[in-house]
């Protein structure tokens, strides 16, 4: 794949050239731990009958008393991993890949570190403190510099490991706890400490080849996850930050300090829905379609959507609805439109679920497996869809008693992930909430949902005609009767009658909003009179904020692109998907409609009724349940009071 526009090559000529340094390293050093405890070693057997193994010497001397007196441990990286398989003399093909990825991480280090200090004061001062004519007032600076590629140095050694070892890694898991010889001297110092943890790590846990491998990996995202965290007070980083480094060999690409990762699909297994086979639903069926196929303009190249550029793509939304009205139904009908239009055109695709399974008694461990969730969705170099069905019990409300510390890890994750500061929205990948109970999940998050599909199943006769028939199959000689098939659900049709039901509220309390809005200052017509009623739904709901007329605008641009890609665009990817970013952009462009007062205020009506309906019941199911409570503590005095005579 060709360079983008945000990317510089790290060449595969300046990688090699630290090869030898790599193989060094990995061969031995010596290291004393500064931070981490060594391992407990083994009892040093007795030199002659009656002197044991002695203490070592420890200081009496004033001031000297606090100082390490750890020796400096060799460090035979080679040695180890050759060990790990029961000491059998020929290297088996797992140690020659953890060996080979090893000396690969730690020369793409070492040049992408050459690279910072070229790109920045370091080099030179580096030269100037050699010679002995560093000027005083640049030590401060001289030291942040150092601390800056050290970080730099450690994360690409973590993030290339992983990505070289990805491929390798089988079903067995280590824990290998945190990271914690992390040090800031310099890149050099920083990769010794880490090789040594490592060693320790293998001695611990590599008993065979696979949790040799799987050591190594588990390993590479602790050091990224502590070095990452690091960084974030550390200072002269933007040139590093700032751009992205391609190495060409691996298919590798170091974007600051995200982890990158193979651009491999996920094999789905779930059973897919055809649109026909999902009945009523008119306007979130419509719009997981449109969405499907919106995914497919990603551009893999300038790593962007046209329609992200444009106004009008859905990063996340939230389905909802009563059990059993076809939320599953929905999510496969989109997996599997994207699913079929991804295999059709070559492009690399990622489903996941995040369930009450990734919800860990570990402190940290639940917020962590909602980020690794995260990241394999957004993963620039794929196209992803990520769902947190039940998203009530997974994620936890703020304030609610009932809600685990993991509960409120993932919210806290998903709350930063959804629109937090460091959010990118590519347009590579959306994200899809549902819930029976919307309620009760966390206002905040909920309002990360910039689009609302009210998954309300069959409404109609025709739709539980239809619905009846396409469940019954083909297995009876019953007639259909006076009947069209399916006619109901053509889906123009049925969105446009869908949308024209929102020129007036459903909710009870919008509505009177809305009537007595109307009958103040007439048509809502105007910007002015539309703010207007915004300005009234917010006194009558404190939680309808400006992140609220943020998602009304985003819906509203949305319709503004309310057409579909042809589905020609999508069976030839010639004549749409692979085209320049440009004229994909002046495609769409061309398709675009006039944006309308009847689409504002149908979007407003929409956004504002789900508000209302979530607060009605969030409301009512805390009346109903102090309800209970009042009712259980007047039985038990009752019942005490009566003990008592």
């Amino acid at each position: 794949m060709s360079l983008t526009s945000d990317q510089m090559e790290l060449r595969e000529a300046d990688i090699r050239a630290h090869y030898p340094a790599a193989a060094a390293m990995l061969d031995g050093v010596d290291h004393t731990p500064r931070i981490a405890k060594p391992g407990e070693p083994a009892a040093a057997p007795e030199r002659s009958p009656g002197i044991g193994s002695r203490r070592r010497f420890r200081s009496t001397t004033p001031g000297l008393v606090t100082r390490s007196t750890a020796r400096p441990e060799g460090v035979h990286l080679l040695e180890r991993i050759a060990a790990a398989d029961d000491g059998d003399i020929i290297t088996s093909p797992s140690q020659a890949v953890v060996m080979t990825a090893l000396r690969r991480a730690l020369a793409i280090a070492l040049a992408l570190g050459d690279s910072f200090a070229d790109a920045t004061p370091l080099a030179e001062l580096k030269r100037a403190n050699l010679a002995g004519s560093l000027p005083a007032a640049r030590k401060t600076e001289f030291s942040e510099l150092l601390a800056s590629e050290a970080l730099i140095a450690l994360h690409v050694f973590g993030n290339a490991l992983a990505y070289l070892l990805s491929p390798h890694t089988g079903e067995v898991a280590v824990e290998v706890g945190e990271a914690q010889e992390v040090l800031t001297d310099n890149g050099q110092l920083a990769l010794h400490g880490a090789l040594w943890e490592l060693d320790q790590m293998f001695a611990r846990h590599a008993a065979d080849d696979a949790r040799l491998l799987a050591t190594a990996s588990a390993y590479a995202e602790q050091l990224m996850e502590k070095s990452a965290l690091r960084a974030q007070s550390a200072p002269h980083l933007g040139p590093f930050t700032g751009a992205a480094w391609r190495v060409e060999a691996d298919d590798l690409t170091i974007r600051g300090f995200t982890p990158a990762s193979k651009a491999r699909s996920t094999t789905l297994t779930m059973t897919f829905k055809q649109p026909n086979e999902v009945v009523g639903n008119h306007i979130a069926k419509y719009q997981a379609m449109k969405l499907a196929k919106m995914l497919m303009a990603y551009d893999f190249d300038r790593k962007l959507n046209p329609f992200a550029e444009l106004g009008g793509f859905i990063f996340t939304f939230m389905g909802d609805g009563k059990p059993g009205t076809g939320k599953t139904t929905l999510i496969q009908m989109m997996a599997g439109l994207i699913d079929g239009y991804c295999r059709n055109a070559g492009y690399p695709f990622r489903y996941q679920n995040l369930s009450t399974e990734n919800i860990d008694s570990y402190q940290g461990k639940s917020g962590q497996n909602a980020k690794a969730f995260i990241n394999t969705i957004i993963d620039p170099s794929v196209i992803g869809f990520g769902t947190i069905d039940d998203i009530d019990q997974l994620a936890g409300k703020r304030g609610d008693r009932q809600s685990s510390a993991g509960q409120l890890e993932i919210t806290a994750v998903l709350m930063e992930s959804f629109a937090g500061a460091n959010t990118v929205v590519r347009g590579n990948c959306t994200f899809g909430m549902f819930s029976n109970y919307p309620e009760n999940v966390d206002d905040a998050l909920r309002q990360r949902a910039g689009a609302r599909f009210l998954v309300d199943g069959p409404q109609t006769r025709e739709d539980y005609i239809d619905i009846l028939h396409l469940l019954m199959g083909k297995n009876h000689a019953i007639p259909l009767g006076d009947h069209d098939a399916y006619a109901a659900q053509e889906i123009k049709r049925a969105v446009a009658a869908s949308f024209e039901a929102h020129a007036r509220p459903h909710e009870e309390g919008l509505l009177n909003v809305f009537d007595r809005v109307q009958a103040q200052i007439g048509e809502l017509d105007t910007i002015a009179k539309m703010g207007t009623y915004l300005k009234a739904i917010q006194q009558a709901d404190d939680r309808f904020t400006g992140r609220a007329i943020k998602n009304i605008t985003d819906a509203v641009k949305v319709r503004a692109m309310d057409f579909e890609l042809p589905d020609e665009w999508m069976e030839e990817p010639d004549l749409f998907l692979f085209k320049p970013y440009d004229e994909k952009k002046a495609m769409i462009a061309e398709l675009r409609v006039p944006i309308t007062a009847e689409m504002v205020i149908q979007e407003i009506n929409r956004y504002a009724d789900s508000e209302f309906r979530y607060a009605d019941k969030s409301d009512e199911a805390a009346i109903e349940a102090l309800v209970r409570e009042f009712g259980r503590q007047e039985a038990a005095k009752k019942r005490y009071l009566e003990g008592k005579e």
